[in-house]
């Protein structure tokens, strides 16, 4: 699979909009054939700053999405909310999702 994290610095004055900015991308990524997940998160440390970790199933489901008429549209409307250039980690990773970690499980 494709993983890849993204981090978006945003523009203070944004960081409260930035979900709502990003809901329509985020519903049709989420709704693409080859996508495996795709989920947010703000930082704890940065309040401005979300961090995107998303997956593919493989090199033709990645090109697909950045190819999509909603990744464009998400990259222009993006462009005027982040207050930096993101940063990316995209690699290949073998399986197909998450796996469970084995060092915890839940204890009553």
């Amino acid at each position: 699979m494709i993983f890849i994290a993204v981090k978006f610095t945003v523009r203070p004055e944004r960081a409260d909009q930035w979900l709502d900015l990003v809901a329509d991308f985020t519903a049709a990524t989420r709704n693409e054939p080859g996508n495996l997940f795709f989920e947010w998160s703000r930082s704890v440390d940065n309040p401005h700053q979300f961090v995107l970790l998303e997956a593919f199933a493989d090199d033709e489901a990645g090109s697909q999405h950045v190819n999509s008429a909603h990744f464009k549209d998400a990259m222009d409307k993006m462009a005027y909310a982040v207050a930096t250039v993101p940063e990316i980690v995209n690699m290949k990773v073998p399986g197909n999702g998450w796996s469970e970690m084995a060092e915890v499980t839940p204890r009553s």
